[in-house]
């Protein structure tokens, strides 16, 4: 079958399934936004938490999934978009140095970061929204994608940098994958969104230096880098349970790395280059991160488990790469995988009661919040529901506009 066709591995009933679920995530998102300051955090019921900051990636995060659910013709979901989008050009832009703030609030509050990672998140954002169509998105997306290339790309390296002060006067001498990798996220989408190759290529340097040092780190990527990229493998061994920035490998963000290395090759028109390495990354993560019963969230360097409790990030994107590789290779293990892993998440982390997905379970599977508390992140269920039952292109955008409205 033929990439740029709707597929699915599944059976009917639980394609079906996914598609409520993703129309129930929608609607459980729709509180975020009941201003125009950005996406509010969400707690366990789905309402709006006042005594959190709203944070650029939460509201970059939730304009571009209202932007695919825009894109499928879900009611609603453009006029959500369109708000999020507001909070983006609106509180969390700094008029006065450019680029977003990393939060406001509460009350008065401002932290004034400028980090690679919310950024891509705008450029994310805006370039799913430039293809919905929605207003002023085209303009938020050549700003974010100048802001990116002009503050954060580091030529020589061929790599994002993570972090300035407000006034972009101190760089921090810090480096991350992470950023990195949702900047792949957000470069890709820029290419379909703008019809320009040469943010396609550049994800594509990003992959590559990725790739090198997972190979030659037991496929376990490092992430976390001193000033000149060098793997820093001892970063934060204090501080195991670090939301964004925690000890060891992260198998979560293996199984992420591989769908995205996939997208990129379907994108570029080049399936196979990284197959090879998507399915090192996969069976690593696979190995270190599934203990039989769930997954953890981090390990140390010999495989060992760090962080046992479990995230639903960590599972949406474990099942989104077995249902690309399914297609990718053909191999049915695949497709067996995720077969058992969209029974474990429907039974442990989807909430029927109280809506959406736990975000943590501890070690005995139950609900948990010392890391994640409430439900802010609708992001990776709704593109994990998704992945399987549109066509497979570089973005989730490009996917859904593809499909068209009615597909959901």
């Amino acid at each position: 079958m033929a990439h740029d066709e709707a597929r699915t591995t599944s059976a009917p009933e639980t394609a079906r399934w996914r598609a409520e679920e993703v129309r129930r995530l929608l609607a459980f998102g729709a509180p975020s936004v009941d201003g125009s300051d950005g996406a509010a955090w969400l707690d366990d019921d789905g309402r709006p938490d006042r005594g959190q900051p709203v944070h650029t990636w939460i509201t970059s995060r939730m304009a571009h999934t209202f932007a695919l659910g825009d894109l499928l013709g879900v009611p609603g979901c453009g006029e959500r978009a369109d708000r999020a989008l507001a909070g983006l050009t609106g509180a969390l832009h700094d008029d006065e140095h450019g680029g977003w703030f990393a939060a406001r609030g509460p009350g008065d509050a401002v932290d004034g970061t400028k980090a690679a990672y919310a950024h891509a998140f705008v450029v994310l954002a805006a370039a799913s929204a430039s293809q919905a169509g929605r207003a002023g998105a085209g303009t938020l997306l050549d700003e974010a994608l100048g802001v990116l290339d002009e503050r954060f790309w580091e030529p020589g390296a061929g790599l994002l940098a993570d972090e300035w002060d407000r006034a972009w006067t101190t760089l921090s001498p810090y480096r991350g994958i992470n950023a990195n990798m949702h900047g792949v996220e957000a470069l890709l989408a820029a290419a379909d969104a703008t019809g320009e190759a040469r943010w396609r290529d550049r994800a594509a340097q990003v992959v590559d230096r990725t790739a090198s040092w997972a190979a030659s780190n037991g496929w376990r990527i490092p992430e976390h880098f001193s000033v000149d990229w060098t793997p820093d493998l001892e970063f934060n061994a204090d501080r195991p349970h670090d939301q964004f920035k925690p000890y060891g490998s992260t198998p979560g963000h293996g199984f992420e790395w591989a769908r995205l290395m996939l997208q990129l090759d379907v994108a570029a028109e080049q399936v196979g280059r990284h197959t090879d390495t998507a399915v090192q990354l996969f069976d690593r993560a696979l190995a270190d991160g599934f203990d039989g019963t769930g997954f953890v969230y981090t390990v140390d360097w010999t495989g060992s488990p760090v962080e046992r409790r479990r995230f639903h990030w960590v599972a949406a994107e474990a099942v989104a790469v077995a249902e690309v590789l399914a297609v990718v290779t053909g191999a049915s293990r695949y497709a067996e995988q995720a077969a058992a892993w969209w029974a474990l998440i429907r039974e442990r982390f989807v909430d029927p009661e109280r809506g959406s997905w736990h975000h943590e379970l501890d070690t005995s599977d139950e609900p948990a919040g010392e890391v994640w508390a409430g439900k802010p992140d609708i992001y990776h269920a709704v593109q994990a529901l998704l992945i399987p039952d549109l066509p497979l292109t570089g973005s989730l955008a490009e996917s859904a506009r593809r499909a068209g409205p009615g597909t959901i």
